[in-house]
């Protein structure tokens, strides 16, 4: 599998989305490029333990693993993966992962809730590595892969380096409601706004400020805050199994918020986070309210799909729906279209439509902090009030907006570029 890797990366490209884009990308080093341009000074003569996945690659393609397990002067010991496993598909488990050179390094259970590493695993390391793509919404969970990772650290006397990302949304835009304290799980974390605009080395920031351990991020080279993704000449990878580019992560943090409730998401669709729709689902009715609340750079049509697969909805069935189409990205703002969907599906389906805002063992202390729900996807509950007082699209947003910009003025101590 690693041996495939640099061709995997080069052979996937990101579908340019609507919008203005350059006609010549920029030339971004993420952290481990900047690594590697300083012959691994930060690393030499350490022991480190590397978190990564398949999109972890530098800009010729090659995987991070690959990288720092022939980097002179560093001694890679040990392999964990986040949520979705070291390589897309494989499963979080003990075992070994073989190089094409014949070395094998062990890999251990992620940092991943209750997934916590044997003490074996990070007895004789100095250092942990994490290299994760995000995509720039709170519920993707590689953040919170960083957060749980930190206090554990401190205490073993580890260094956690951080090998800077882009954020693929941009990272000026930001939008929703921070999540509030006591929603707190696996899928909702750190408290910030549902698309909170930071890179993983800003996120990583946030969650250490409460901890304090020793926190080195390696910053990018050549990236500034208004580029997507499509601009910084970076191969895309999927970062995950339903993120294959970025169009997907475009309306993710809107879309995604609705996972949780009947209705399908696109997953198993040509279109995944860029469709919903229910074999119950009145896509007419729907559609002609969608059009009533229009929103900047978004347009509506209906879409009649059968998924393929979803976590919980619809599998193999006939789902009339509707497909979001983003025809100017910088004016979009998908955590809008989630107020105006939500309201719609409220008003329009008859009562069929379900948001799940809690669920049975959502508070379980076992279990409960994997589980995902509506409440812990959208983190408010000022936000359910609104919803089921049947206030309209246009009073969600703004209370949407207002919790946006307390937290845009707030998160400037974190931004480690402009």
């Amino acid at each position: 599998m690693t041996a495939l890797l640099p061709a995997l990366a080069l052979l996937l490209s990101v579908r340019v989305s609507a919008g203005p884009v350059p006609p010549r990308p920029a030339r971004v080093l993420t952290g481990i490029d900047v690594l590697e341009a300083d012959g691994f000074r930060e690393l030499q003569g350490k022991r480190i333990g590397l978190v990564t996945n398949q999109a972890g690659v530098d800009r010729g393609g090659r995987w991070t693993g690959d990288v720092l397990a022939h980097a002179p002067g560093v001694r890679l010991e040990a392999l964990f993966g986040p949520e979705h496993g070291l390589i897309e598909g494989a499963v979080v488990s003990s075992g070994a992962y073989r190089f094409p050179d014949g070395r094998t390094i062990p890999v251990y259970p992620s940092f991943h809730g209750e997934l916590q590493p044997p003490a074996a695993a990070l007895k004789n390391l100095d250092a942990l590595v994490f290299d994760l793509q995000d995509v720039g919404a709170r519920f993707y969970t590689y953040a919170t892969t960083i957060a749980l990772a930190l206090p554990l650290a401190k205490a073993r006397g580890l260094t956690v380096y951080v090998l800077d990302r882009p954020n693929p949304i941009n990272g000026k835009t930001v939008e929703g409601p921070v999540l509030q304290p006591d929603v707190r799980s696996f899928v909702s974390y750190l408290p910030v706004p549902t698309r909170h605009g930071l890179t993983m080395g800003e996120l990583a920031r946030l969650a250490d400020e409460k901890v304090g351990a020793d926190l080195r991020v390696i910053r990018m080279r050549g990236w500034r805050r208004a580029m997507w993704f499509d601009q910084t000449g970076l191969p895309w990878i999927a970062p995950s199994p339903n993120m294959p580019d970025l169009d997907s992560a475009v309306l993710y943090p809107g879309i995604s918020s609705l996972e949780a409730a009947n209705v399908a998401v696109g997953r198993g669709t040509p279109t995944p986070l860029r469709w919903i729709g229910a074999p119950w689902l009145d896509a007419g009715r729907l559609v002609a309210y969608l059009r009533r609340h229009p929103l900047p750079g978004i347009a509506y049509e209906e879409r009649t799909y059968v998924p393929t697969r979803d976590r919980w909805a619809y599998k193999g069935e006939k789902c009339p729906g509707v497909l979001v189409r983003v025809t100017d990205r910088d004016e979009a703002r998908p955590l809008e279209v989630f107020a105006v969907l939500a309201c719609a599906l409220r008003d329009t389906q008859g009562g069929r439509f379900d948001l799940r805002w809690r669920r049975k063992g959502e508070d379980a202390p076992k279990n409960g902090f994997f589980l995902p729900t509506t409440r812990r996807l959208v983190g408010s509950d000022e936000f359910y009030r609104l919803y089921e007082a049947g206030a309209p699209p246009s009073r969600i947003i703004a209370f949407f907006r207002r919790d946006a910009a307390r937290f845009r003025a707030a998160r400037r101590r974190l931004l480690l570029y402009r």
